[in-house]
């Protein structure tokens, strides 16, 4: 019954570091510099950076200790190109000056020489068109950041150093206005258009490209923005980066007199009620598909600067329904996940669920390991790694047999639900959502069912989890699943809840309960009904603001199905004693 690209992978306890680069060495672009060149006379204005960055990481980039991509290099003394990457994120980074910002953040413009530096170092070793960082998406990033950074450095920077500046930038802009289709759909290519814009916006000499630019971001809005405010992906934080290179984008066209199409203000307006949506009461974004919590901050800024009246979508939000009072908020991935080329990032997360309570997560995914390597790559991916049900060894989406030739680590899905049903309930005195899908129906007949009810002001959450076998051929392809089993074993399963790192988790009443302790002191209880065995496990966090992988718990429930339908009832349940104070992150932010 097993099969290698159905069997959930298992993190290596030390996983292989990714070999630097090799996701991006077929697609670096060697830049013919008599092609690309622009002359450019000068600025026609400066825009302020949008989103500040950090002055202690500016400080340890001083320091020598380079950190990014969730990975740290300690230089000793060595120049940021003299270095080699630890992985494809790492080296996005740092040809993507991620680190200008910090750099600019510290006071009194101590960061400055650190930053004309190491500009100076790229211009000289890169900055004629060829080489590390000259792919369509990474060029737009770099040139938001060095034109929203001009000014800063600029002061005092040498006048032959400040010629080869502005000549990379007419450069760059150049390669833009050439290559910008050649960005993978999706946020690269937003990236790439945006500092296409910027470019022409600022630039004396590339005012020409301004509006084939406009046309360009108004056709990939329409082409992957859709009408609820989703992208295909399906990753939020990926969402959130989009919604914010349009809110960019509408801010500087507005600061220099000029409009934008109307599809780009349609865009934002649909996007800001989604990622309303996806957002948790703690104001951190739903982990899911690859995405992470986002930047501390960084929604809600963008949120306040698309102007779009706060509202939130009814129903489904790009795949994820939501139940939620001002304390507590439930979201749960109700929606396929994307198949085949783009699908590299997705993850088998179907029917799985977030718990947030007031300023803590409670019940969490492991995240995404993208940025530790393959193994915790593929880890992460698996339905394992949720908060969901899960037959052993299978996930409820299926990686190809086969990964990319140019990246072996990034296997798309080949296989998993066709169908996943939603009912949502809105009662007077509770919320509730009914589920389905059918990601295992191919290989054992089954059909995976959840129901979750808020009740009692969101301190009562009530859940089920089922498999049956609906149809009679459900029922003849999972008894020939029971053929090849040892006579009376079942199909093993498992209901699990991973716990955030901060929860305090102890088997309580006898093994009949788990109790739940948040770092505020504020306590859940864990229980369940039926034949399940109750338990403890360890667990891990992946986050990709952190080096390594944290360790936490798990609560899993393990069953057998022998029959045509099993059903494992269960309960959180915070006493009354721990109820909050009615104030949720939603009234306490101006968006």
């Amino acid at each position: 019954m097993s099969d290698s690209h159905l069997t959930d992978p298992t993190p290596a306890a030390a996983p292989r570091p990714r070999p630097s680069t090799s996701g991006r060495v077929a697609n670096r672009l060697a830049a013919v510099q008599a092609g690309f060149d622009r002359r450019v006379r000068g600025f026609l204005w400066r825009p302020e950076p949008r989103f500040p960055g950090s002055a202690a990481r500016g400080r340890q980039f001083m320091a020598g200790n380079y950190r990014l991509g969730g990975a740290l290099i300690e230089a000793h003394g060595q120049s940021p190109w003299d270095i080699t990457a630890p992985n494809d994120s790492f080296e996005e980074g740092l040809h993507g000056f991620d680190w200008l910002d910090d750099l600019a953040a510290i006071d009194d413009g101590e960061g400055r020489k650190t930053a004309q530096a190491w500009l100076s170092g790229w211009v000289r070793r890169y900055g004629r068109g060829a080489g590390l960082g000259w792919t369509p998406d990474l060029t737009g990033r770099r040139q938001i950041r060095w034109i929203s950074h001009a000014l800063f450095l600029l002061n005092g920077m040498e006048s032959a150093e400040s010629r080869r500046f502005m000549a990379s930038l007419g450069r760059q802009a150049g390669f833009l206005s050439r290559r910008w289709r050649r960005a993978s759909p999706g946020l690269p290519r937003f990236e790439a258009l945006t500092g296409l814009i910027y470019s022409a916006c600022t630039l004396m000499g590339m005012e020409s490209d301004l509006d084939p630019a406009l046309k360009a971001l108004a056709q990939e809005c329409a082409q992957e923005i859709d009408a609820s405010g989703g992208i295909v992906t399906r990753n939020p934080e990926e969402l959130l980066e989009v919604f914010v290179l349009l809110t960019w984008v509408m801010q500087i066209l507005s600061d220099t007199g000029k409009e934008p199409d109307p599809a780009v203000n349609t865009a934002i307006a649909r996007i800001a009620p989604t990622l309303r949506s996806l957002r948790h009461v703690d104001g951190g974004l739903v982990r899911a598909h690859g995405g992470g919590r986002g930047a501390p901050g960084r929604l809600v800024s963008a949120l306040v600067q698309s102007r779009v009246r706060p509202a939130q979508v009814k129903g489904l939000a790009m795949g994820f329904a939501r139940l939620a009072t001002d304390n507590v908020s439930i979201i749960v991935d109700a929606a396929l996940p994307m198949q085949g080329l783009r699908s590299a990032n997705a993850h088998a997360s179907t029917l799985a669920m977030e718990l947030t309570s007031g300023s803590e997560p409670l019940i969490v995914s492991c995240g995404s390991g993208a940025r530790l390597g393959p193994e915790w790559r593929r880890a992460g991916r698996a339905t394992l790694s949720h908060s969901t049900l899960c037959l052993e060894g299978y996930s409820s989406s299926r990686l190809a047999p086969k990964a990319s030739r140019n990246a072996p680590e990034k296997q798309p899905f080949a296989d998993g639900p066709s169908d996943v049903a939603v009912q949502e309930s809105d009662m007077k005195s509770a919320q509730g959502v009914a589920m389905s899908h059918d990601g295992w129906r191919k290989s054992h007949g089954l059909i995976h069912l959840r129901s979750l009810t808020l009740e009692d002001n969101g301190s009562l959450l009530r859940g089920e989890d089922a498999l049956a076998a609906m149809t009679s051929a459900d029922r003849q392809r999972l008894d020939r699943v029971y053929a090849r089993l040892p006579h009376g074993l079942g199909v093993k399963y498992t209901v699990r809840f991973h716990l955030h790192p901060d929860v305090d988790a102890k088997v309580d009443m006898g093994g009949a309960a788990v109790s739940l302790t948040l770092a505020s002191g504020e306590t859940w209880v864990f229980r369940h009904t039926g034949s399940a065995e109750l338990g403890l496990q360890p667990s891990v966090y992946l986050d990709s603001g952190r080096l390594r992988p944290r360790a936490t718990k798990q609560i899993v429930l393990t069953a057998r199905m022998k029959g045509y339908g099993n059903v494992i009832g269960w309960s959180l349940a915070r006493p009354t004693a721990f109820l909050p104070a009615p104030v949720g992150f939603a009234r306490a932010t101006p968006d």
